[in-house]
């Protein structure tokens, strides 16, 4: 296993439990509202269409909230994620919701060795899971191996823009300071919490990052045979990117206080296997 792989998925393993338990997962009330579907998922309803009686993977599904929701909303859902502990979750989860889901451990790049080729009508990756592999490219092969002819990519991510930047400085004035496109150094972080609201006093604080640009990800699924149908810029974001300077606008997401015009948050960008 590769250093990063080591690092990050020892952070992944120590933070199921605790975002399980944080109200922003909000684990409990999926649990007992089987009409509810998750902040991430809900806002992009309008651009995912109709999924019932899809065959659909998510890929770093995590605790499996969105997966979940995909279910509710008529798919017939896989998830695969590298943790142990996230699958557990996962796991109970949809037990506890009765929804039939199966979740797989693998990383992401050996979905292959683990699912069936050209078997999926979707494959859907949500937010915050690119950052996390070293290669867009090596992921969108992977995603043109899972679809089924005809079938599509469904992708709503963190912006690269808003991955390239620092903290706001006390002005509220935002810095370039990241980098925009993919390298093969990562940014290496070690920060005690995490982004959702808990207690928890974590041992394990590294992760290892990379950014991926917008033409860096369109071009990497184009090179696999997919044809891009949708790419929209977002000024929002499903958590609080930057505390003190984001307000809640509503259903789960922030956006800038400051003039939110001048930062794409987030984007959902669709393609189709030929």
């Amino acid at each position: 296993m590769s250093e990063y792989l080591e690092v990050n998925r020892a952070m992944w393993d120590e933070r199921a439990d605790a975002h399980a338990a944080s109200p922003d997962y909000a684990v409990e009330r999926l649990a007992a509202d089987p009409a509810l579907l998750s902040d991430v998922v809900r806002f992009d309803v309008p651009r995912l269409g109709p999924v019932t009686g899809l065959r659909g993977v998510h890929l770093q599904c995590h605790i499996g909230t969105d997966t979940l929701s995909l279910a509710r909303l008529g798919a017939r859902m896989t998830g695969l994620d590298f943790s142990a502990p996230a699958l557990a979750q996962a796991r109970a989860l949809a037990e506890r919701a009765g929804a039939d889901i199966d979740f797989v451990q693998a990383d992401a790049y050996e979905a292959l060795s683990v699912l069936p080729a050209h078997a999926f009508d979707l494959v859907y990756t949500g937010i915050g899971a690119l950052c996390w592999l070293p290669s867009v490219s090596r992921w969108a092969s992977v995603v043109a191996g899972l679809l089924a002819p005809g079938g599509r990519l469904f992708l709503r991510e963190g912006h690269p823009m808003l991955w390239s930047l620092a903290d706001p400085d006390p002005s509220g004035r935002l810095v370039v300071e990241l980098p925009y496109f993919e390298r093969d150094e990562p940014t290496r972080w070690d920060e005690p919490g995490s982004y959702v609201a808990t207690e928890h006093e974590f041992v394990h604080t590294k992760s290892v990052e990379w950014n991926h640009g917008i033409g860096e990800v369109v071009s990497a699924l184009v090179a696999e045979g997919l044809q891009i149908t949708g790419l929209v810029e977002h000024d929002s974001v499903p958590w609080d990117a930057f505390p003190g300077f984001m307000r809640p606008v509503g259903g789960g997401e922030f956006q800038l206080t400051d003039r939110p015009w001048r930062l794409p948050h987030t984007y959902t960008l669709q393609a189709v296997a030929p």
